[in-house]
Parts: structure tokens; C-alpha cells; sequence
């Protein structure tokens, strides 16, 4: 049995959250909320909260045991950009692209 639990359109930007991703994948979900509460990372917060959604979504809607789930997946993917303008000399202006990321974690029961 798979639960998923997607976080969109965080303020950040997704190369910075996939390090931490690939380090969570394959671990228990104890595990994986040990190494997210103690990374001083930005994309540490919103792992651990798409990781508690889906560890709520496990419980609540699957009725499945908490202790037994490992993290199948967990990704960054880029989201919609935010296009600002930086005003430059001569009434010229430069393009800014605020990055935008969605967290997406899956965990598994292993059966």
C-alpha cells in the first residue's frame, strides 16, 4: 500500500531540496524525521511537514501502522516561476525568476 502527501508552491527553489530528498529515500519514517529535524536546512521544514502529512494520511485514511513505513519516494520538483524586475540604469530593467518547488512523498508498508 503506497500514501502520498504533496506540498505545492514553496518559496524555494528545488535544486536546493533534492540533497536532503535523496538522503531521506529508503529510510524508515522515524529515521527520515530524525535526520530532517537536525538538517538546518531551509527544505528541512518542509520535508518534515509533507512527511508528517503523509505519515497523518497513513494513519487517518489507510488505517495502516505508523512503524512500519519507509519512504519510497521522495522528490523536488520545480513549480511555477514568479517574473520580477530589477530597474536598471537608463529606465532598462532586469529579469529576476523566483523559483517556486513542490515536495511530493511517498511512503510504502513494504508488502
Amino acid at each position: 500500500m503506497e500514501v502520498t502527501a504533496v506540498t505545492r508552491n514553496c518559496r524555494m527553489s528545488a535544486q536546493k531540496g533534492r540533497p536532503l530528498a535523496r538522503e531521506v529515500q529508503g529510510l524508515s519514517v522515524a529515521d527520515a524525521l530524525k535526520i530532517v529535524e537536525f538538517s538546518p536546512r531551509k527544505a528541512a521544514t518542509i520535508l518534515s511537514a509533507t512527511l508528517k502529512s503523509a505519515v497523518a494520511n497513513a494513519k487517518n485514511n489507510e488505517n495502516l501502522d505508523v512503524d512500519s513505513l519507509k519512504v519510497k519516494l521522495s522528490v523536488f520538483d520545480e513549480g511555477a516561476r514568479m517574473r520580477r524586475f530589477w530597474p536598471r540604469a537608463r529606465g532598462s530593467a532586469s529579469p529576476i525568476k523566483k523559483r517556486l518547488c513542490h515536495c511530493k512523498v511517498v511512503l510504502t508498508d513494504g508488502q
